[in-house]
């Protein structure tokens, strides 16, 4: 018979990536991939726009079936069994909406506008909205990564008032004194960012000098 602590302390750490309905999907699933290789437990949070975006931008027919949706994670991310956990969002009971439960690190990636704005004012509407809504009162690490252009007043308003609540906005504008030789190069560009806030050790990107 399987112990589910030994199994759970075999984890590094747990983060929570939720992906909503900005462009860019693509840093989102990738970020999923980085974190599974670094021997991460992830709680995976995906709105219903998400499915739409990753099947608009990417080759990956992501199912409306969450049971599907999962199997399909654990096959691109290369997960071991138990260490991806897709929530519903609608899942009141699920860990990420409780304090006492969630984990300490949560990303969203990509953050879309409505996203930003739900979570600047606590709307706590859906999983995703709570779960960000639980890291920020439980003062825990919380990384939004804006996939927008222009910004408006209303973007730039949420986006300060979210980095003044301790939230780190970590916009997906990928550097490129890497030569990129790709897009891939630059969407590992911003998951290694990604990384490195989270503490992670990631090999996606070499440290500014070496």
């Amino acid at each position: 018979m399987s112990n589910p602590q030994a199994q759970q302390s075999a984890w590094s750490q747990t983060v929570t990536v939720a992906i909503t309905g900005a462009s860019g999907a693509q840093y989102g699933l990738r970020l999923l991939q980085a974190l599974i290789a670094a021997n991460c437990r992830v709680y995976v949070l995906l709105s219903s726009a998400a499915l739409i975006v990753i099947r608009t931008e990417t080759d990956f027919a992501i199912s409306d079936d969450e049971q599907e949706q999962l199997s399909q994670l654990q096959q691109l991310t290369g997960a071991k069994s138990g260490q991806l956990v897709l929530m519903s969002k609608m899942d009141w009971f699920a860990p990420v909406a409780s304090g006492s439960s969630s984990p300490a690190q949560m990303v969203i990636c990509p953050a879309s506008g409505g996203t930003l704005s739900a979570v600047a004012c606590g709307a706590s509407n859906n999983l995703i909205e709570r779960a960000a809504d639980v890291a920020l009162k439980e003062r825990r690490k919380l990384i939004l990564v804006p996939r927008e252009t222009p910004y408006s007043d209303i973007h730039l308003e949420n986006m300060l008032k979210l980095s003044r609540m301790g939230a780190v906005i970590l916009p997906a504008s990928p550097g490129f004194y890497q030569k990129p030789a790709g897009i891939n190069d630059l969407v590992d560009f911003i998951v290694a960012r990604i990384m490195d806030q989270l503490g992670i050790p990631q090999t996606l990107l070499a440290p500014w000098g070496e």
